[in-house]
């Protein structure tokens, strides 16, 4: 009787180890099934990836001042304007509304001779995913005077990118940006398009974000169901926000706008169609939607001339357009 007593609580506690050891296993998996869902998420939106090294550009040296007696126009610059012989940056800020329908925009009016002093740069001089930089910290690196965030391409895998005539993803996925060697910009649809097509008739740089704000110097559309990216933690692009675009009046003739949001009594930001209805209004035949939200700086004599979703605080983004000195 005492055997079958002691057996009996032998199997007791063997049961109540097996019970431990599933519950030990079971915590096991699921600490390790958390660790592996944070690295992919780290890995996705954290983690650096370089794919390719870019070599740095060298900054341009500042110009001498021209000698009047020759004939020649001097370099001239202040906190809002810059004109030298082969580039023309007049920027102005824009305030409508009051109240929690405050807007504050920022437009700067770019003339340019020479289309190559409209180039882009790489956070870090690389191209990759989660790549990013200040635009500020990419312009003062590439010797800028004036710069702009780009699509925050490193944020998602596809779409086609061309940088300075080098073509550096082919993802063909949705309606994007080209500029042309000749100083002329278009909107096109990737799928449509071939990277090769663009990059034979002179293209120097893609950007894919979008939508197409005005083709033809008309909106291009319905924005109500624009989506961009389903990326996780990616805000909608429709409703008031921060906006970046960039327009075209004529070659070598630009309008970049930056839109500030999301800070009250001061701008509440822009929807999509009222975006489009600025470029209209400011002569551009084509326009485009570039990132948003907290990417949305511009910069242009060594200050960040908008406040960054209100908090004079900019957000690491992986590309620039920006006009050389």
């Amino acid at each position: 009787m005492l055997s079958v007593l002691i057996s009996c609580q032998e199997l007791i506690v063997i049961k109540n180890l097996t019970k431990r050891k599933k519950a030990a296993l079971f915590l096991t998996f699921i600490v390790l099934a958390i660790g592996i869902v944070l690295y992919v998420l780290a890995d996705r939106y954290l983690i650096e990836h370089v794919e390719v090294n870019v070599a740095a550009k060298t900054p341009a040296a500042a110009a001498p001042a021209a000698n009047p007696a020759d004939g020649t126009e001097t370099l001239q610059q202040d906190d809002w304007n810059y004109s030298s012989a082969d580039t023309q940056i007049h920027i102005k800020k824009v305030e409508s509304g009051s109240g929690s329908d405050k807007i504050t925009y920022f437009v700067a009016d770019v003339q340019l001779t020479d289309a190559s002093v409209l180039q882009s740069a790489f956070a870090k001089n690389a191209f990759g995913r989660n790549i990013t930089e200040d635009t500020s910290a990419i312009a003062a690196e590439n010797g800028a005077v004036f710069a702009i965030n780009g699509d925050y391409y490193g944020f998602r895998n596809d779409g086609v990118i061309v940088r300075g005539g080098t073509l550096y993803r082919d993802e063909p996925t949705r309606d994007a940006m080209a500029l042309l060697s000749n100083g002329t910009m278009k909107a096109y649809n990737e799928e449509q398009l071939s990277s090769a097509e663009l990059l034979a008739e002179g293209v120097t740089d893609t950007y894919s974000f979008g939508p197409i704000l005005v083709n033809d110097g008309a909106i291009a559309g319905d924005f109500d169901k624009v989506a961009i990216d389903t990326n996780f933690g990616n805000r909608s692009i429709q409703g008031s926000n921060p906006r970046t675009g960039i327009g075209m009046i004529a070659p070598n003739h630009y309008v970049f706008v930056v839109v500030d949001g999301r800070k009250d009594n001061y701008s509440k930001g822009m929807t999509l169609t009222e975006f489009a209805n600025v470029f209209t209004e400011l002569g551009a035949s084509v326009a485009y939607n570039l990132d948003g939200g907290g990417s949305s700086t511009m910069y242009f004599m060594g200050r960040v001339v908008n406040n960054p979703l209100g908090k004079q605080q900019e957000r690491g983004v992986s590309d620039i357009l920006y006009i050389a000195k």
